[in-house]
């Protein structure tokens, strides 16, 4: 077991120096992509919108979870206008530093900024509405993502949801060296999700991004 560990702290520490590095910016915290940010938000937009509401099954709008959340960009055009409070946790505190300037006066909406990456980040039991998980899992290990959707599913509130918005490789896992992740296919997202103890409730691709970068899908979780 020894090297499994070993492994996975330098995964940790790697990607913890990646993110030491990357500029406080939207194009900082999308690889250079800042100009996708709009369809992304758009897409996630449409996606939520489905999920939110009144009556049978549908979820609240009191309080909402950013997890990886950088500068805050999701927090900002897609979470905060649609929910009551946001909390924000990244392992990086200059992007959390960052963020409550970038937020504006939106941001006094903001309950929590947390500090810690999400293997070791345990949210608050029954506090959430939705917990959004976009562009990190591929910073966790199966076993540690596994865990990390255990503690989201006690964290939420009664139809509560946890969102993953993430890129899918065509097949397997395909590792990226530069920020220390990995890229895992559909069918072992899925089975992840599954033996976490999770359904699926609603999945979509998103749409309209660069031809060059991975196809990027929405699963809704409960």
């Amino acid at each position: 077991m020894g090297d499994i560990a070993e492994d996975e702290t330098t995964f940790y520490s790697n990607a913890e120096g990646y993110w030491k590095e990357v500029p406080p910016t939207v194009d900082g915290m999308l690889g250079g992509y800042g100009t996708i940010s709009s369809i992304d938000i758009n897409g996630s937009k449409a996606f939520l919108k489905k999920c939110l509401g009144e009556g049978e099954g549908k979820t609240g709008t009191g309080c909402a979870l950013d997890c990886g959340a950088g500068i805050g960009r999701i927090t900002k055009r897609l979470l905060l206008p649609l929910f009551n409070t946001v909390d924000l946790v990244d392992v990086t505190q200059e992007f959390l530093d960052k963020a409550k300037t970038y937020l504006g006066e939106e941001g006094k909406r903001v309950g929590n900024y947390i500090c810690k990456g999400l293997q070791d980040f345990v949210p608050e039991t029954g506090r959430y509405d939705v917990i959004w998980i976009q562009w990190v899992i591929g910073h966790l290990t199966d076993n540690d993502l596994m865990e990390f959707l255990r503690r989201c599913q006690k964290a939420l509130r009664p139809n509560g949801l946890i969102v993953i918005k993430d890129n899918v490789s065509y097949e397997g896992v395909v590792p990226d060296e530069v920020d220390s992740s990995v890229c895992r296919d559909l069918e072992i997202v899925h089975s992840l999700v599954g033996r976490a103890g999770l359904c699926i409730i609603h999945e979509e691709q998103q749409m309209n991004f660069p031809k060059e970068i991975y196809q990027v899908h929405t699963l809704a979780l409960r």
